[in-house]
């Protein structure tokens, strides 16, 4: 894979991630407002996955900054 299609994957796992982040938030958000603690407890573990997924791409991210220097 060239280096170029490889940081457009990245960018794109990337924002995909972000917008899983974004309906965590809303998803913890909806079930405290119905006050469904079922909801929030799976929103709040579903939010520590998309971080934990999320962590190993950062560091690819940066490692490919830090290597461009």
């Amino acid at each position: 894979m060239s280096n170029g299609r490889f940081k457009q994957e990245v960018k794109y796992h990337f924002l995909g991630w972000v917008v899983f982040i974004i309906c965590a938030v809303l998803f913890i958000a909806s079930s405290l407002k119905s006050g469904d603690i079922l909801m929030l407890v799976a929103s709040v573990v579903f939010l520590a996955a998309c971080i934990i997924f999320l962590i190993p791409l950062i560091k690819t991210i940066t490692d490919e900054r830090g290597n461009k220097k």
